[in-house]
């Protein structure tokens, strides 16, 4: 699913736990890291984060708890086949605040530790 079909179907959910809920579910979708990939851990995450980028653009990641991983899912469905320099000129941050996730601090900042990795690829 792409960060559009995934954002179009939130926005249909009104209530937060299901929403929440939808999150974890595309969390289930996440391509694990490929074997030996030599996977980034990112800081600042409470839970255990780790991402790699192939040489083709290809974003993989793989997290510790069920609603990290969909944290990670969304991400790097806005990323995917994108340049350094696409996402670069993106607004990660902003398209993740506009999901109304309503996250919670300690999220939010392992999200934005999240972001200024794959802003810094």
């Amino acid at each position: 699913m792409t960060f559009t079909e995934f954002k179009t179907i939130l926005q249909q959910i009104t209530d937060p736990a299901e929403r929440l809920e939808f999150v974890m579910d595309f969390g289930r979708s996440l391509p694990p890291v490929p074997v030996g990939a030599g996977a980034v851990e990112i800081r600042g995450c409470a839970s255990k984060v780790e991402i790699y980028r192939d040489g083709k653009n290809n974003y993989f990641g793989a997290a510790d708890s069920t609603l990290v991983r969909g944290i990670v899912a969304v991400l790097l469905s806005m990323v995917q086949g994108k340049s350094a320099d696409q996402i670069r000129g993106m607004n990660l941050y902003g398209e993740l605040n506009d999901l109304n996730l309503q996250l919670g601090a300690g999220r939010m900042n392992g999200a934005s530790g999240i972001i200024s990795f794959l802003e810094g690829m």
